[in-house]
């Protein structure tokens, strides 16, 4: 790995693990085993860093994302893969969190690879639901938009819970829950005649 991608990567964990402010050149220096001057050569500075960091997470997290929305199945299967896919739940989405932190948010140039990083995922999840309505998996009523938009708060609301309770069994229940919410629309699109 060259001195830049170790720089990157260990910005993209010390970032996860405590946010803009508590991630200091020097911490990152040290993660990476590199020098002062091997970062000012790469890099302008800290918030150069943190853009090239915040950019690899979002890439990676949107690669990840579509390995399940492209996947075998139906749309719920799809979805539900990649609800369900094994995830560090306790330490929070890596892009989700960012939002919880002042400095990002604050930066346009920071901010905006987030912003970037959950339109897309709603946008990608709209599609996979629109499919799915389209091939009658789902319930015709269903907005494919808004259900999007849903699955994306519950998700990162769910990462919410879990770090609060410490335990990742209040992600679990808010996945569970979701996903049972579109199940009706499974089965009123199928033309099942259930209870």
């Amino acid at each position: 790995m060259s001195t830049a991608d170790r720089l990157i990567e260990s910005t993209r964990e010390l970032l996860w693990e405590r946010g803009y402010t508590g991630t200091s050149p020097k911490a990152i220096q040290q993660r990476a085993g590199a020098g002062q001057g091997s970062m000012y050569h790469h890099f302008a500075g800290k918030p150069d860093l943190a853009l090239a960091a915040i950019r690899r997470t979002s890439e990676q997290l949107r690669a990840k994302a579509d390995e399940q929305f492209t996947g075998p199945g139906t749309a719920l299967e799809r979805i539900a893969a990649y609800l369900r896919r094994e995830r560090d739940v306790l330490k929070g989405c890596p892009i989700g969190r960012l939002t919880q932190d002042p400095d990002v948010m604050a930066d346009a140039a920071l901010r905006a690879p987030v912003a970037e990083t959950l339109s897309w995922l709603r946008e990608r999840l709209t599609q996979v639901l629109a499919e799915g309505r389209e091939r009658g998996e789902l319930d015709a009523s269903l907005d494919p938009e808004t259900t999007a938009a849903t699955i994306v708060a519950v998700l990162q609301g769910g990462y919410v819970l879990a770090r609060a309770a410490n335990s990742v069994a209040p992600f679990d229940a808010a996945v569970t829950g979701v996903l049972g919410l579109l199940t009706p629309a499974v089965r009123c699109g199928a033309g099942a005649t259930g209870s």
